[in-house]
This record gives C-alpha cells, sequence and structure tokens, in this order.
C-alpha cells in the first residue's frame, strides 16, 4: 500500500476506535480483541519502508522508541478505562477523561519523534506509526480482557485513574 493509503488506515482505525471507547459498550472477553492489532501489524510489516534503506541504525532506534511509546499508551489507555458490572452481570467499558490525557501525551510523543526523525533526515513511512498503534491497541485489549476477567463475580465498577464520578445509568451502544 501507498503511504496515502496507510495514513488513511491509521486515521479510520483511530477514528472508529476512539469514538468507540469514549461510549459505555458491553464488551466481551471471549471475542478475538487481539485481532485487529494482529492485522495492522501484518499490513505494516509488509511495507517494505519501515526502516530508512540508508540509515538503518537511526530508522531502528526511531521505530524502537514509536513501539515503546505505543505500547505506553496502550497501558495508560487500558488502566485509565473505567470497567464495571451491570446489576444483569454484563461488562461494561468506558474510557474516561484521564484516557483523553493518555491519547494527547501520546500523541504529541510519536509526533516529537516524527520531528526528530525529519530533523535527523530520516525518511519515515507510516508503517511504523501503524506499527504504533497496533502495539497500542492489542496491549490496551490485553489490559481490558485481564481486569475484565479479574472483576469475576458482579461486585460494583472498578475504578480507573481520574474517574471521580460514578453514574447509575448507562448508555446503550
Amino acid at each position: 500500500m501507498s503511504g496515502l493509503v496507510n495514513a488513511l488506515v491509521i486515521v479510520a482505525v483511530v477514528a472508529i476506535v476512539i469514538a468507540r471507547q469514549f461510549r459505555a459498550r458491553a464488551i466481551n472477553t471471549d471475542r478475538r480483541w487481539w485481532l485487529l492489532p494482529v492485522i495492522l501489524a501484518v499490513v505494516a510489516l509488509r511495507e517494505p519502508g519501515v526502516l530508512d534503506a540508508h540509515h538503518r541504525a537511526e530508522s531502528g532506534a526511531l521505530l524502537a522508541v514509536e513501539l515503546l511509546i505505543g505500547l505506553a499508551t496502550g497501558v495508560g489507555w487500558g488502566w485509565t478505562t473505567r470497567i464495571w458490572t451491570a446489576p444483569d452481570g454484563v461488562l461494561w467499558t468506558k474510557s474516561t477523561k484521564a484516557s483523553i490525557a493518555v491519547w494527547g501525551v501520546g500523541i504529541a510523543l510519536r509526533a516529537g519523534v516524527f520531528a526528530l526523525g525529519a530533523a535527523l533526515g530520516l525518511h519515515q513511512d507510516s508503517s511504523a506509526l501503524m506499527l504504533g498503534l497496533a502495539g497500542t491497541l492489542l496491549v490496551r485489549g490485553g489490559i481490558l480482557v485481564w481486569r475484565a476477567q479479574s472483576l469475576g463475580a458482579p461486585s460494583g465498577p472498578a475504578r480507573a485513574y481520574g474517574d471521580d464520578k460514578w453514574s447509575a445509568w448507562k448508555e446503550r451502544a
């Protein structure tokens, strides 16, 4: 795929994921939560431009930093998402205001990595960004499934950092 198509895929995935995560929605820990991140990673790794051919070490280091930022964003997002069990036993999830802050910091750090690469004269492909996004979604999904499974019996909401208000109603998604 071309860089433009990759960029459009990234924007579409981010828009869909963010829009879905800031609405309360029922979750199912048995579904294949890892499938979308794996598909994104495969698409990203198929592209030959993941590393700059003329500056492999430098672009490899930037790719490693991008992946670390993606993983850290996934961890932050997973732990700032509110999970609760409804009285009927259904698990629900919704991202919090702290999740927005995690996304903002992650995007700012990724912009900084891109700026550093541009300053060093490195060719940067959208595949690295797609790979970082795959890491973010994979880690976040894993943390949410782990947290949801640890809730076990309906015992009330699991607190998330920055979640100061509790609502008795839920939105239908």
